[in-house]
């Protein structure tokens, strides 16, 4: 028997006396037999308990309970403190109403309660984020000395979270192997089951990128010099991969690896450190400088009419001028201009 049935019973119920009551009191209002009125205004009431018991009870409950699984710690907290702050407030501000006259002694203090937990709350909630930096600035001087340890330096070790899209980047794999690259990788389950949605996915790319995300996972676990772990921590209170991503970070107060650009300004705006292998690929590649010679081979014609296009070793390309003739040959050129742009590094040189 369910929660919402009892209830609908319960309403009916005592919709059911309440509408005998009321037909009786008209009954006798009018001056006639209520025999009839109590058995009309018992069936509507029984009628009105059994249909809007639920819509006034357990269902603002389940929405309010919903509303609140999903809030963020630091909201609630804000909220509760608010309220408390309010009411107290309230409480010491009553002792001077309470010496007004009537009927003010009765409805200020009541308006007061209201008008200062409202304030309490939007304030600390519009502060929320200050309250977060204040408790962890109070808590830091316990985690330095080994009081309040941390997660992360419970068992002495670092970690980087791995999101979907620097696994099926497949790039990782090589970094790893490189020892640059020193703390533990670790995979919640839950990127690991947006991995294998992707794999299981019916479009041929998406699934292509899937398995070879899958095979980069194994490639890390088997191949790499650095530890690979698949972890089963989650965070309930939020839905998609990204928002847990992040909150799970923030819990073991390490950086996520990511080349996603929205999670990257989401992880950021939140304080959670990101690594982005664009922005590492775009590091190390070879530094040149106006008046140096590179020998790069014209691969294909420019956007402008006698430009030829080449490309160094490490990707970045290589505009020459007047090179449009000389396509398929490999020549020395000099550098006459370094672009930096968000895709990457764009060298323009001549013969």
């Amino acid at each position: 028997m369910s929660t919402e049935f009892i209830f609908r019973i319960v309403g009916a119920v005592a919709g059911s006396i309440g509408g005998g009551f009321f037909g009786n009191w008209m009954a006798h209002f009018l001056r006639v037999s209520p025999e009839g009125y109590i058995i009309v205004f018992a069936l509507v009431g029984f009628l009105v308990g059994l249909i809007l018991t639920p819509l006034i009870t357990i269902r603002p409950l389940r929405h309010v309970s919903s509303r609140l699984a999903k809030m963020p710690a630091e909201r609630l907290v804000a909220i509760v403190l608010g309220l408390f702050i309010g009411l107290v407030a309230a409480a010491l501000l009553s002792l001077p109403l309470a010496l007004l006259g009537s009927p003010f002694r009765q409805i200020l203090p009541l308006v007061a309660a209201a008008v200062l937990c409202y304030l309490s709350v939007v304030i600390l909630v519009s502060r929320q984020n200050d309250l977060r930096a204040l408790f962890s600035g109070l808590r830091s001087p316990l985690s330095q000395s080994g009081n309040e340890p941390t997660a992360a330096s419970q068992t002495g070790e670092q970690f980087i979270l791995l999101d979907t899209s620097v696994i099926i980047d497949g790039r990782i794999a090589d970094i790893s192997k490189t020892g640059f690259v020193r703390a533990t990788l670790l995979i919640p389950n839950f990127i690991l089951s947006e991995l294998q949605h992707i794999a299981d996915s019916a479009d041929p790319l998406r699934r292509g990128r899937g398995r070879l995300g899958l095979e980069v996972l194994t490639q890390l676990q088997n191949d790499a010099p650095v530890p690979t772990k698949i972890t089963d921590m989650d965070v309930s209170e939020v839905r998609d991969a990204d928002s847990k991503l992040v909150a799970l970070a923030r819990h073991l107060h390490c950086p996520i690896m990511t080349n996603d650009y929205n999670l990257n300004r989401v992880a950021e705006l939140q304080g959670v450190s990101v690594l982005n292998i664009n922005d590492l690929a775009n590091a190390v590649k070879i530094t040149s400088l106006p008046g140096e010679e590179l020998k790069v081979k014209i691969i294909q014609e420019g956007r402008e009419s006698d430009q030829g296009v080449g490309f160094l070793q490490d990707g970045t390309m290589v505009v020459v001028e007047d090179g449009r003739a000389l396509i398929n040959k490999t020549l020395n050129v000099t550098v006459t201009k370094v672009l930096q742009t968000s895709a990457g590094r764009m060298i323009f040189a001549k013969p």
